[in-house]
């Protein structure tokens, strides 16, 4: 049995399905990208007899009902959501949203006699020889009569039997046929994005949440189409706190819903540092609510996916966007979110550019609401969730194969607690070989987005470290204000000795200083410098260091965990600095892991 069909409708055909509900078009509440002159384009070849590329559907499974009968499932489109977009637009005359979420419409105007198209303005508008709008004639709101008859009053030289000919050329653009590819609906995600990439010529990649959105987006039994709104527009209300106003004056109807009570919040709320996308806020609902972490599953599940029984079934449909519901509403919470980010924070991530990986962060919410959910004391979450957070983090548990790990982390969470798995991964992951070995030499690295140096930086915020050569600068403040990042050993004095950049900008020889003392410090070998802050220490002057006093100048150094060899050391040294460092790095993220 063939896995999909291939065949040809006019696009009349296709707009009254859209119309009726055959092809469940999703409510995507994003702008309508196409400029208008593509929209022009696209009728220009309908016109010509041009083919205009496939729309894809893919029929959802049909669906077995309490009484036992079947309910056939709708096609739902997986691309072609522009092109349809346009021809309602153009040829229907239905409004679209533009890149600011504005509503408008798209007039095509037509010349009959030089047989162009183009987007209406007033300079079209005014001359005789365009008709202005395209719509009421192929709409049948217009005779072909009507409209030769009053085209001709405004242009008496032209050739009526030439415009008669164009004009139902006009006409005919609804008979002319757009390629359909229906996908059988027992074809899995992977197949069907395959096929989707083999068809699409840009190469554009769809991900298996993009079919989840497309699927609740599609559906308004369960309110799907309302719960792709709640994401869509929790997102853009993170970024865009204007569009606030876009949701009360142009979508009333969803205004009065309870999802928009419950997002409503973030169009006041503040947050940097966790900035989910749509994927994000259903991979954590998703992970919360349903202990599995592949969207493969959540698409089946919606489709009403009896996995046992191999069946679609409408209970588990229904069970199944009532459970989603919950797990987005959940997410937007405001009490919920603000306590995450505030644990977080806690735990010394207090910046974005410290979080390596956004999936370590979405795990965690999700474990944090799950947790919750479950009635455990707040005391024991936050120790869990920051636990968690950070052993994810450090050993870069989702930077691979993410759906995969995050699949086997929450069903095994589900199954032997968070308490048990947790001391399970510890075991593995976090022994002393990590501790003395893996993590120093994971801090033998010339990057800063390196997870272990990012780690080290949120140890040092976490314990409200000094910043180098400073009396009452923090760590945490110069990260918050993007503060200077030091070389302990000046770059351009060990580029004078021969060391490359790999060797000069090792994470191990950065120090977070004032502006003031970086230029102070300037090429001085930090033997120099060093023994000038202590003479200025003597003389009660302050000037490459804000330090009084020789035992405040010891502590510095230890809580930056810099070594005292740094009072004698010139370039010669600088390697075995680097490696004693590392060490003492190490063994400070050691020690806050342990207090967390």
């Amino acid at each position: 049995m063939s896995k999909y069909s291939v065949h040809q409708q006019p696009v009349e055909t296709l707009l009254s399905w859209i119309k009726s509900g055959e092809i469940a078009i999703p409510e995507i509440q994003r702008p309508f990208v196409w400029k208008s002159a593509k929209v022009r384009d696209l009728i220009d070849s309908l016109y010509q007899g041009y083919p205009v590329g496939y729309i894809i559907t893919w029929r959802n499974p049909d669906v077995k009902l309490k009484n036992g009968e079947l309910s056939a499932g709708k096609k739902v489109l997986i691309d072609g959501q522009q092109r349809i977009t346009a021809l309602t637009a153009a040829v229907v005359g239905q409004r679209v949203l533009n890149k600011n979420y504005k509503e408008i419409n798209i007039r095509i105007a037509f010349n009959p006699i030089t047989e162009k198209f183009e987007v209406l303005n007033k300079a079209f508008e005014k001359s005789p020889e365009w008709i202005n709008n395209i719509n009421p004639i192929i709409n049948d709101e217009v005779s072909i009569t009507k409209a030769i008859r009053a085209y001709l009053k405004l242009n008496p030289e032209a050739d009526e039997d030439l415009i008669e000919d164009r004009i139902e050329n006009l006409k005919r653009i609804k008979t002319k046929q757009v390629g359909i590819i229906e996908l059988d609906h027992s074809l899995d995600i992977d197949t069907v994005t395959d096929i989707f990439i083999r068809i699409n010529q840009k190469g554009v990649v769809l991900s298996n949440a993009d079919f989840v959105m497309s699927k609740i987006a599609s559906d308004e039994v369960h309110e799907g189409n309302k719960m792709r709104k709640l994401v869509d527009y929790f997102c853009r209300l993170l970024v865009d706190k204007d569009f606030n106003k876009h949701i009360i004056d142009n979508d009333k109807e969803f205004a009065k819903h309870d999802y928009y009570k419950a997002l409503k919040w973030m169009a006041t709320g503040n947050d940097d540092l966790y900035i989910p996308d749509y994927i994000d806020v259903l991979r954590v609902a998703f992970t919360y609510k349903f202990s599995r972490g592949k969207f493969s599953d959540l698409v089946a599940l919606l489709s009403g996916r009896n996995f046992e029984a191999r069946t679609y079934e409408n209970d588990i449909a229904e069970r199944s966007y009532k459970m989603l519901s919950n797990g987005l509403t959940d997410f937007v919470n405001q009490t919920s979110y603000q306590r995450f980010i505030m644990l977080v924070k806690s735990a010394g991530l207090i910046n974005q550019k410290l979080i390596s990986s956004k999936n370590s962060l979405n795990f965690s919410y999700a474990l944090y609401l799950k947790l919750r959910h479950q009635g455990m004391p707040e005391s024991e979450i936050q120790h869990n969730v920051k636990r968690w957070l950070i052993m994810s983090l450090l050993i870069g548990r989702y930077s691979g194969s993410s759906e995969s790990m995050i699949d086997e982390d929450i069903k095994q969470i589900n199954e032997k607690g968070i308490e048990v798995y947790l001391h399970q991964m510890e075991q593995n992951n976090l022994g002393k070989n990590f501790w003395e070995f893996t993590l120093v030499s994971q801090l033998e690295s010339s990057s800063v987005n390196n997870n272990a140096y990012n780690v080290y930086l949120a140890a040092q915020c976490y314990g409200n470290a000094p910043a180098f050569l400073s009396k009452s600068m923090k760590i945490s403040s110069l990260i918050e204000q993007r503060g200077d990042v030091h070389h302990m050993f000046p770059k351009k004095y060990l580029a004078q000795n021969g060391y490359t950049p790999k060797q000069y900008n090792q994470v191990a020889n950065f120090v977070y200083t004032e502006q003031a003392t970086n230029i102070k410090v300037g090429m001085q070998t930090p033997k120099d410098y060093l023994a000038k802050v202590i003479e200025q220490i003597q003389d009660g002057v302050f000037d490459v260091s804000t330090l009084d006093a020789k035992e405040g100048l010891k502590e510095n150094l230890k809580l930056n965990d810099v070594p005292d060899t740094l009072y004698i050391s010139t370039h010669i040294d600088y390697n075995n600095f680097l490696e004693e460092r590392r060490k003492l790095m190490a063994a400070k993220i050691k020690n806050y892991y342990e207090q967390l």
